[in-house]
């Protein structure tokens, strides 16, 4: 089943009573953007519904997942690792299925740590638009190439590299290489 970030969207912004103007105020963007988006009409960019998200405030591991803070389960078969990017969020690859798959260990709320594993294909990007959120992050690129673009620095890592950085600094994942990128990541405290 898709999930509907429409729905998701306006679900969430009533829950919170605020107008699709007032929220589009708090978050520096169009109220025609918010009612796209709200209509499925359109297809928010990452950077986009981080800015709209912030300004409700909840994170995209909240929007598109559970955060159950009573969870305590500490083991997690393959299976039960929670899909938080649907394929709208991130623009596809011509010849993939699917663009960037980012799988969250446990719920997000019931940790000061948020551990992912991402997978980006041939081609596969975050967006043109660099995007931030309140936390450091950090990984280790398993498969694959990834370029990664902190700030005005950009690098090309490959197996066995990885990078840490101030998530608050505007940044952004390409996959650049002929083959899907696989990375562990990790981010404290769980703000994607």
């Amino acid at each position: 089943m898709e999930f509907n970030i429409g729905s998701r969207m306006k679900a969430v912004r009533t829950a919170k009573k605020l107008s699709q103007r007032e929220l589009a105020r708090r978050s520096g963007v169009t109220n025609g953007l918010i009612s796209q988006i709200e209509q499925n009409h359109s297809s928010p960019s990452v950077a986009s519904l981080k800015r709209i998200l912030d300004a409700i405030p909840m994170t995209l591991s909240e929007f598109f997942g559970s955060t159950d803070p009573s969870e305590k389960k500490i083991f997690y078969n393959a299976g039960e690792l929670r899909e938080l990017n649907p394929e709208r969020i991130f623009p596809k690859s011509p010849n993939a299925s699917k663009s960037v798959s980012l799988k969250q260990v446990g719920a997000a709320g019931a940790h000061t740590l948020q551990m992912l594993h991402e997978r980006y294909a041939s081609g596969a990007d975050t967006g043109k638009e660099l995007y931030t959120h309140d936390s450091e992050e950090a990984g280790i690129i398993v498969s694959g190439r990834i370029e990664l673009t902190v700030g005005n620095e950009t690098h090309s890592l490959g197996p066995g590299d990885a990078y840490i950085f101030d998530s608050k600094i505007p940044h952004r994942f390409r996959n650049v290489g002929e083959e899907e990128c696989v990375i562990i990541s990790a981010c404290t405290p769980p703000s994607f």
